[in-house]
């Protein structure tokens, strides 16, 4: 049997895009265009599927009144200035006597890894590089890169990227984002960011699985 060139282009497309949604949702406040996004029936019906509870409040409040309540829980889970959740790996992993704090020995890790990639940071972006909005934006161009990859039928190619998320997987994401989720679920006041946390911790273990396996001939 030949290679479904197209079917491996889509399900890398899909990817790509369940980790967009993933980076922008930690990324920052939810922005009113997020939320008519996330609204929309296309990813509702998706997120039915899923069993992801944005609660009731997400799809029948106006949205200017989503976006505020949102903005406060995601200052006061993320931010601060009380007790927060730092969503950074190097706050999560403890390595060679790195008890835990920014710019860690994980952070450099990551910085290294993507730039040895050949992907960059924006000219405006100034946080850290294991930032979870980070990682998850680097598996999201990766992503993309392997769907262009198939999509020109260049396997090779399109393997190799595949090889490169899965090293990403194991040594930075599956290290540490179960963690963070079950923090956010547990401090998280209002469903969205627990659903979210939730979604997020279900999609690392099915990549866990999928991911492993290796292209069919």
């Amino acid at each position: 049997m030949g290679i479904n060139w197209k079917e491996l282009a889509d399900n890398a497309k899909s990817r790509s895009d369940i980790y967009g949604l993933m980076s922008t949702v930690f990324r920052e406040e939810p922005s009113g265009g997020l939320i008519k996004e996330m609204r929309s029936s296309r990813l509702s019906e998706i997120f039915t599927d899923l069993g992801v509870e944005l609660g009731e409040r997400f799809y029948t409040n106006p949205e200017s009144k989503v976006v505020e309540e949102l903005a406060i829980e995601y200052t006061r889970l993320f931010i601060g200035p009380g007790p927060h959740i730092s969503a950074h790996e190097s706050i999560f992993c403890e390595m060679d006597g790195d008890t835990g704090g920014l710019w860690g020995v994980k952070t450099v890790e990551v910085k290294k890894f993507i730039e040895t990639t050949g992907l960059d940071y924006g000219k405006e972006f100034t946080g850290l590089p294991d930032h979870i909005s980070v990682e998850l934006e680097f598996m999201q161009k990766l992503a993309e890169w392997e769907t262009d990859m198939w999509l020109q039928q260049d396997r090779k190619r399109a393997e190799h990227c595949l090889t490169v998320q899965r090293k990403f997987l194991e040594q930075h994401l599956f290290c540490w984002v179960n963690q963070f989720c079950d923090a956010v679920m547990n401090e998280a006041e209002i469903p969205f960011y627990r659903a979210m946390a939730e979604l997020s911790k279900q999609y690392m273990e099915f990549e866990r699985q999928s991911i492993a396996i290796d292209t069919a001939a």
